[in-house]
């Protein structure tokens, strides 16, 4: 395991993957700066999940979820507001509108376009002024919505972009970028974390306890039943 003796800015929703790169990245890095962002979305929900995930690793107990977490290692929660996104765009992440695939785009409905350049290019803005060199952010290729941002060759695109633009050596890890949702939450059990995603958003209708319907729900309860463990999270219905 690399170890870097330097602090990192997290992406940080308050969703499974995201919680999952952040305890990755509380094993990897000095000091973690955590970005949330309120882009008015409709699961607005899981901006308060992340409040909550924070405050418990930054109390004394941190070590019932973590049992290796001795210190505080959270420099500072920045929640980020964004209002550009649910004034110019129309998506069932934000609108209450049906989630389906569109015909036309083969996307679903969810999708916000530049969602994730916008946060990555904000986050790296003040790593710029912070003097930090890495972001870690929890987008994935292998299990996920088929969104365009989460890929690969957008992230290593956008850092290259990042780098000639802001003349600054900033580095986009991607934990989960190859891994199947069984293979992240079998991450976070090595990480010895599961515990904390019982205070993880994922349902897309950003409803609590989660729907257990909607694309999120699916593919999250698909990788606990290919794990062959309960999720700790509450569902009202589950297939």
């Amino acid at each position: 395991m690399q170890y870097f003796d330097e602090p990192t800015i997290v992406v940080f929703s308050g969703g499974q993957d995201s919680t999952t790169c952040l305890v990755w990245a509380l094993k990897r890095f000095k000091k973690l700066y955590i970005m949330t962002f309120n882009y008015h979305q409709r699961h607005s929900i899981e901006i308060e999940m992340a409040k909550k995930i924070v405050n418990i690793l930054k109390s004394e107990d941190r070590k019932k979820y973590l049992n290796w977490l001795k210190d505080d290692k959270i420099e500072e929660h920045k929640i980020v507001e964004i209002n550009v996104l649910s004034n110019l765009l129309k998506t069932a992440m934000i609108q209450e509108s049906e989630i389906i695939y569109d015909e036309e785009t083969g996307l679903p409905t969810t999708f916000v376009p530049g969602r994730n350049i916008l946060f990555l290019t904000i986050a790296a803005a003040y790593a710029y002024q912070k003097k930090i060199r890495h972001i870690v952010i929890g987008v994935c290729q292998t299990d996920y919505s088929g969104y365009p941002d989460c890929r690969d060759s957008t992230i290593k695109a956008l850092q290259a972009t990042i780098k000639l633009g802001m003349d600054y050596d900033v580095i986009i890890h991607t934990p989960l970028m190859w891994r199947s949702k069984a293979e992240t939450i079998k991450l976070m059990q090595k990480l010895g974390g599961l515990e904390l995603y019982k205070y993880t958003h994922t349902c897309y209708r950003g409803e609590r306890p989660a729907c257990g319907e909607c694309f999120a729900c699916e593919l999250r309860l698909k990788g606990f039943e290919e794990v062959g463990i309960k999720d700790p999270l509450e569902y009202k219905n589950q297939k």
